[in-house]
């Protein structure tokens, strides 16, 4: 005698046209994560780490691209650039490329996915790609550059505020023939 119960568990599909179990496949799925581009640059080196006297002026601009790849999957890659001066010298200069595939559940609809790619994967990737900044940064003779934590919805709507100037501006025919601006 067996001790499987008889009857299916009470919410179980099955032939006689009961109600299947929802799909537990999550809207969204990081598949991989890498670096695409990592850049230090450190050019005046001996001038700045000889004369600790100041901190350099930091400023850090930040970006996201989505890439469609093949049905449900996108590359959605973090762009960070820190630039770092003590008055006119450069300090240094860092560029990283962080990306990740993506692949959003077939039940997500276009609006949802937009938002995933653009606010929540980006989300996801950050503190990955804050840490590479970071150890870079402290390799490269400075103190780490700690990025703040960033509002990727601010970003996001930036850049469909500036999708629809683009578009309003070609409409009317005065577009410029530049290339398309970055939004950071």
């Amino acid at each position: 005698m067996s001790d499987t119960p008889e009857t299916p568990p009470a919410g179980a599909g099955g032939p006689d046209g009961a109600a299947q179990p929802k799909s537990t496949v999550p809207p969204l799925q990081i598949t991989a994560q890498y670096i695409k581009d990592l850049s230090f640059e450190n050019p005046n080196a001996t001038t700045v780490l000889t004369q600790r006297g100041q901190q350099p002026q930091v400023s850090v601009n930040v970006d996201v691209r989505t890439n469609a790849l093949a049905g449900n999957t996108y590359e959605v890659v973090l762009h960070l650039r820190g630039d770092a001066k003590n008055g006119d010298v450069q300090a240094f200069l860092i560029e990283l490329d962080y990306g990740a595939i993506v692949t959003i559940g077939p039940e997500v609809n276009k609006q949802q996915t937009a938002l995933l790619l653009s606010i929540e994967a980006p989300r996801l990737l950050f503190p990955f790609a804050r840490a590479i900044v970071a150890e870079a940064t402290r390799d490269g003779g400075f103190p780490p550059l700690y990025v703040q934590p960033i509002d990727f919805v601010a970003i996001f709507q930036r850049q469909m505020k500036a999708l629809q100037e683009r578009m309003q501006a070609s409409a009317a025919g005065t577009d410029d023939q530049e290339g398309p601006a970055t939004v950071n």
